[in-house]
């Protein structure tokens, strides 16, 4: 007689009953769509930073963008830590960090982790094809409950787009940014919201939450990917980065946006926007409101150029504008530290804890670090203080790398003042330009000018509706001359769109004679591929792009000089004889 479990005959029936039933088996569809869900979630949580500011009073989130620990977090989240902050990975170790730039109206933090050069990184997104609907998940430290510092995740659906939030406190501003509602809490500032496949497309920073509880209602912004990366590379100077206006007040009438006011210094001015203009289109986006013009300003830095469409009397004008910024500097830098002494003055701010949440040193990592901060060696080694700054010393790193490139690259240390350039004119004829360190003359089909650069050189303009051809011309061979440190004021701008295509290239900004130039480099290559030369803050610069580069004498030079002024090319000019050491002779009266 065979004696059965009553454990196993149970399971015998129940297996017997779905027989009769019909199993169910997972469809397939739905178990992969799972291991895909775990695998973009497991690879994601990899480059998302647990961020704290090292003495137990607060932290947020971040997230890794280059595999040498650059990482995006909330201007919110690194106002209370000063340069230097904790950084947790889910690898389980804690890192040195340094803070290399600001941009505070849009609440963006750039900073650095240390310690390694293969840091996990996020896929970048392209947030302008996230649409309502779509599936995304937040990751991060809500609470500064990641003690081990692997990412909290949340899971839920992008609930709107371009969505304008109006400025919380003296500075912060999102513009164009994602709603989700993916819960976003208090500590999850800072950190990445990913689409459902693990590519960045956004940072959350701001939350809709209940009066009491700080608990998350379901409603919660993240400033866009496309945004964060746009800003990156001005970021990268260590500077405090200021945003993008028009120069102009505008509001909406009747469906069209009808500019109320402008500033006769602006840029839009000069390319023709006046009072009472619509605006039809900016950025190659329809503008009906105007909040809608301010979502999309908003995702620009203060120096970019944007395309813009305005109406006036039923005809339709297109042209580019250079962007101005919101702020002057002065006026900036005191905003930033109003916000810094009171960093929790808008919603979403981790800082701002519930009181019975989590102990004041959350991890036993930071246990050992005194109350009152102590930097670092490895922040100390890459840190330095200086006004406008949030970290001077990233900004001299680029400056030196850019000018020891171009040194290098063109062998231009000895070019001197002296030159004899000749060619083709590419709209007929040809030209010929004779340089010295005082003076300079051109001649061209249309005629001969000279300038004198001595006394009032700003004065300079030559030739005619160039912007101050020759003056350029001089400021360049006074930068290769005197170099970084004897040219005047010298600072590492970022990336700005220069040349025919737009193409954002590293900018380096020099200041003589109280004139402004700017000084543009191939990032591939390290060549000099164009100068901006402003005469005025209210004019318009003499702009050159350079191509074509050749070898000339054992030297790598442009042969192709575009000059650009305004909305006009002024000249085009083909190099054919690039002499060294020719100076011009004879009087010179700088007569244009």
């Amino acid at each position: 007689m065979n004696c059965y479990h009553p454990i196993l005959i149970a399971a015998s029936l129940l297996c017997s009953a779905a027989a009769v039933r019909g199993a169910v088996t997972p469809d397939p569809a739905v178990l992969k769509a799972e291991d895909e869900r775990a695998e973009a979630i497991a690879k994601a949580s990899a480059a998302t930073v647990a961020v704290f500011d090292g003495s137990g009073g607060g932290g947020g989130s971040g997230v890794l963008i280059s595999p040498d620990g650059f990482a995006v977090t909330n201007f919110h989240v690194t106002a209370p830590c000063g340069a230097a902050m904790k950084c947790g990975l889910n690898d389980g170790k804690l890192y040195d960090a340094v803070i290399v730039g600001i941009d505070p109206v849009g609440d963006v933090a750039l900073i650095q982790l240390l310690g390694r050069d293969d840091f996990p990184v996020a896929e970048i997104g392209d947030s302008d094809q996230v649409r309502v609907g779509d599936w995304c998940f937040a990751a991060g430290n809500p609470f500064l409950l990641a003690d081990d510092f692997t990412p909290s995740i949340s899971y839920g659906l992008v609930s709107g787009t371009h969505r304008y939030q109006y400025p919380a406190g003296t500075l912060l501003e999102y513009t164009d940014c994602i709603q989700t509602d993916a819960a976003i809490n208090p500590g999850n500032s800072g950190g990445p919201l990913f689409d459902a496949k693990g590519r960045l497309i956004g940072i959350n920073g701001r939350g809709s939450f209940e009066k009491r509880g700080r608990v998350n209602v379901g409603v919660g912004y993240a400033i866009s990917v496309n945004q964060v990366m746009r800003f990156v590379p001005m970021l990268k100077s260590g500077r405090i980065v200021d945003h993008a206006t028009l120069g102009a007040t505008v509001s909406t009438d009747k469906g069209s946006v009808v500019v109320d006011d402008i500033l006769e210094t602006s840029d839009a001015f000069r390319r023709g926007l006046q009072y009472g203009d619509s605006i039809v289109r900016f950025a190659d986006r329809e503008i009906s409101t105007a909040n809608a013009l301010k979502n999309v300003l908003g995702v620009y830095p203060s120096g970019w150029r944007a395309p813009l469409t305005y109406r006036r009397n039923g005809q339709a004008f297109s042209t580019q504008v250079r962007l101005m910024g919101v702020h002057d500097e002065a006026e900036l830098i005191e905003l930033v530290q109003s916000e810094e002494e009171q960093p929790s003055g808008h919603p979403g701010d981790p800082q701002e804890k519930p009181k019975d949440e989590g102990p004041k040193l959350p991890i036993p990592q930071l246990e050992g670090l005194l109350k009152k901060k102590k930097m670092p060696p490895a922040v100390v080694q890459r840190y330095e203080a200086r006004r406008g700054y949030a970290n001077y010393w990233y900004n001299e790193q680029a400056q030196e790398r850019l000018w020891t490139n171009y040194v290098d690259r063109s062998a231009i240390a000895d070019l001197g003042y002296d030159w004899r350039v000749g060619g083709k004119v590419e709209t007929g004829g040809v030209f010929q330009l004779v340089t010295s360190a005082n003076r300079s003359e051109l001649t061209l089909p249309s005629g001969h000018s000279g300038a004198i650069f001595n006394g009032d050189v700003a004065a300079q303009l030559s030739p005619p509706r160039s912007g101050g051809l020759l003056l350029a011309i001089n400021a360049w061979q006074r930068f290769i001359d005197k170099g970084l440190h004897r040219f005047g004021e010298i600072y590492y701008l970022g990336k700005l769109p220069h040349g025919p295509d737009g193409t954002p290239e590293d900018c380096l900004v020099g200041y003589f004679e109280g004139m402004e130039t700017r000084f543009f480099f191939a990032e591939d290559s390290g060549d000099l591929t164009g100068i901006e030369l402003f005469s005025a803050d209210d004019a318009d610069p003499c702009e050159l792009s350079f191509s074509d580069f050749k070898d000339i004498q054992g030297r790598r030079l442009p042969t192709r000089w575009l000059v650009q002024h305004g909305d006009g090319v002024f000249a085009e000019l083909a190099i054919e004889q690039w002499d060294v050491g020719q100076a011009p002779s004879g009087p010179q009266d700088g007569a244009n």
